[in-house]
């Protein structure tokens, strides 16, 4: 008991803390702990959980909840996403309740490879507990699942709808963020004996927590007419279109027009190549 007050009597006062804290994450969007704690001058989580929740905060809804930054600080996409550094923070909060606010509000509901798209972290082990929570449905679609709404009227207009999607030859696919196609293409690229396949590809990514399916690593090599066993002819000149991709904003990229994925002779509208050989 006399530690804990020793604890508690040692972090900044309210205001000093409230301006170290504003100083701190607009010098560093997200911070862990440990960071908290020497900035706040302390060793106690409750003392710094106390200060966190005079000014306001989030948890990030990856990496186990490790990582927290200031509500005024995300700029939140239509999702209700918000990523800085491989690290995200939802608007709803936890991985679980952003799961199924994605599935509720999608009118053709979600994939599993749609939902890891988004969150860019495995959903496996959260679509079975919700599943088994009923907070959500499954349907079968073709060769894959598709995670509906809880509400029956709901869910039936979903599957409608996504019915609707694949007899039209319509792609809602999301569109691929930068940093995504980004590690794509270095972990690709880094082999030497050859560009990896989209399997090998994601099956590396995913291992290191950025969700991706080969589907979405075939996309990327589409866009730069990257073809699978041919090895790199040009360094520099791959370095060079990488550092042009980290350079242009934030945004996403698109994926190519399914269409042309098949067409060894045609190129995507505003594809990029990479040199392979």
């Amino acid at each position: 008991m006399e530690s804990q007050l020793y604890q508690e009597a040692q972090v900044l006062p309210k205001d000093a803390a409230y301006e170290a804290l504003k100083k701190l994450f607009r010098r560093q969007p997200a911070a862990d702990l440990q960071v908290l704690f020497r900035t706040l001058e302390t060793s106690s989580r409750m003392s710094v959980f106390r200060r966190l929740q005079e000014v306001g905060y989030l948890s990030s809804f990856t990496h186990s909840g490790r990582y927290y930054t200031l509500t005024d600080i995300p700029e939140f996409d239509e999702h209700g996403l918000w990523f800085h550094q491989g690290v995200g923070f939802s608007r709803i909060g936890t991985l679980k309740g952003t799961v199924v606010d994605l599935v509720e509000g999608a009118d053709a509901g979600k994939t599993h490879p749609e939902l890891e798209s988004l969150v860019r972290v495995r959903v496996h082990n959260t679509l079975l507990e919700l599943l088994r929570e009923r907070r959500i449905g499954r349907e079968r679609l073709d060769r894959l699942y598709l995670y509906v709404s809880a509400n029956e009227t709901r869910a039936a207009e979903q599957v409608d709808r996504r019915h609707q999607v694949v007899a039209t030859g319509v792609d809602e696919a999301e569109p691929l963020p930068v940093e995504l196609v980004i590690a794509v293409l270095v972990e690709a690229l880094h082999a030497s004996e050859g560009l990896a396949s989209g399997a090998v590809v994601a099956a590396r990514l995913s291992a290191r927590g950025q969700g991706v399916t080969a589907e979405q690593v075939e996309h990327v090599y589409a866009e730069f007419q990257l073809v699978p066993g041919k090895k790199r002819r040009s360094h520099a000149r791959n370095t060079r279109v990488l550092e042009e991709l980290r350079s242009e904003p934030a945004g996403p990229l698109l994926p190519p027009d399914p269409q042309h994925l098949g067409d060894p002779g045609g190129r995507a509208r505003g594809a990029r190549s990479l040199s392979t050989m």
